[in-house]
């Protein structure tokens, strides 16, 4: 087993044990300041009410709101965007200066040159889960097994990791039935990627795992589509002329626009 994936499983085994209630206790609130997080927003709002730190990190946000008009993509997730962009010649930016071709991180055809990318990092103060980005329908969902390293932009900046990261790929369609994907990228502290329409998705496979979906999974927007334990990465691919890049922050919130299909 490599040591990041030896790492991954100590931290997550100590974030998921339940200690005596005032050493949890000091616990949750010693991540809670060294992190930065407004516990005001979730429910509950003391960390002491966390029974493990992992259920810290999976917390509920209390209200989370949606820009109704269906043809707006909103942010999955809480997020610091980090690259976003053309498709050309199917290379994509993990982060400005490192590049990568789609078929490194997608093992089958997705027919997206000159389509529209954009890639989301979660990091550890962020809200875990993330949500569906438009009215969406999954037709397929791809396990791909691999490393778990570090996901910050600094390590980003360093050397190409999205395409060699353990991934979950879903191959969706929007209510103009044209493909777009949305990829769950592990990280080096997170256990599990949890889907919540599929549980087969949690297992950790050895080997790539594809699971097809006759009758495809529909999925409202701003619906729960699944958590990370602890902080990662989404990204997003849009077909030619499907999309237009519309957010002019760094920092979004899940539910912020980010564009709209066309």
């Amino acid at each position: 087993m490599s040591p990041s994936r030896l790492l991954s499983k100590f931290i997550v085994k100590i974030a998921t044990t339940k200690f005596p209630k005032f050493i949890q206790c000091f616990i949750n609130k010693m991540y809670v300041k060294i992190f930065k997080i407004d516990m005001e927003i979730f429910e509950p709002e003391n960390p002491c009410e966390y029974e493990t730190l992992n259920d810290l990190f999976i917390r509920h946000k209390k209200y989370i709101e949606f820009y109704e008009d269906e043809d707006i993509v909103v942010s999955p997730s809480d997020s610091l965007v980090i690259a976003h962009g053309d498709i050309e010649d199917n290379y994509v930016y993990q982060i400005k200066g490192k590049k990568y071709k789609i078929e490194e991180l997608i093992p089958y055809k997705t027919q997206i040159n000159n389509g529209y990318f954009v890639n989301l990092y979660l990091s550890p103060s962020d809200y875990h889960r993330f949500h569906a980005p438009i009215d969406m329908e999954i037709v397929k969902a791809t396990f791909i097994p691999g490393k778990l390293m570090p996901v910050k932009p600094s390590q980003l900046e360093k050397e190409l990791v999205f395409p060699k990261n353990k991934r979950v790929v879903l191959r969706c369609k929007d209510k103009k039935d044209r493909f777009f994907y949305f990829v769950a990228v592990g990280a080096m502290i997170v256990g599990k990627i949890h889907f919540n329409f599929d549980e087969r998705l949690q297992k950790d496979y050895d080997e790539i795992v594809t699971f097809e979906y006759d009758t495809p999974i529909k999925i409202k927007k701003g619906e729960e589509l699944g958590r990370f334990e602890f902080g990662s990465s989404i990204l997003l691919f849009f077909g030619a002329d499907h999309f237009k890049y519309l957010n002019q922050q760094d920092d979004v919130e899940v539910g912020d626009i980010l564009g709209e299909i066309y």
